[in-house]
């Protein structure tokens, strides 16, 4: 039974590396579960505007056309609601020049399967987005959200 003694050779480069990449590791997994926690907390307050939304819905509207503006980039487009008195006749992006459609390609036909959902139910409650337009989507509902609750009765 001999022992055999083996030599470990560390170069102080390789531990200086090592430390940096943990850290950073560290750093990465802070950040990401941080901001996990952010997401979660903002879903509850998103549950109450589309209650408040249909409250908003199930009122009467003074006829018209209300907008509401979206920042996109250097561009400023306006999602118009036409509504008369009971219902809402129709929703769209004024104006959409070709600029704006090819910075942003989702957003025409997000507003065109959100509008025609919107108009058949006459209500925000219930409706649905492909995955790949989600947060697209949630722009346009919030701004169509907002000109509603212009055009609401009081």
């Amino acid at each position: 039974m001999s022992s055999r003694t083996k030599i470990v050779v560390l170069r102080m480069k390789e531990i200086i590396y090592t430390a940096i990449f943990a850290g950073l590791a560290i750093l990465l997994i802070t950040l990401f579960l941080f901001m996990l926690r952010a997401r979660k907390a903002e879903q509850p307050a998103g549950s109450q505007d589309a209650v408040s939304s249909e409250q908003e819905l199930s009122a009467s509207y003074i006829p018209g056309v209300y907008s509401a503006s979206i920042s996109l980039g250097s561009q400023t487009v306006n999602v118009e609601v036409a509504v008369d008195s009971s219902q809402i006749t129709s929703i769209s992006l004024v104006p959409l020049d070709e600029t704006v459609a090819a910075m942003y390609p989702l957003i025409q036909p997000s507003l065109d399967h959100l509008a025609e959902q919107i108009i058949a139910s006459q209500s925000l409650e219930g409706i649905t987005y492909e995955s790949g337009s989600r947060y697209t989507s949630q722009v346009l509902l919030n701004a169509i959200e907002t000109a509603l609750s212009k055009a609401a009765a009081d």
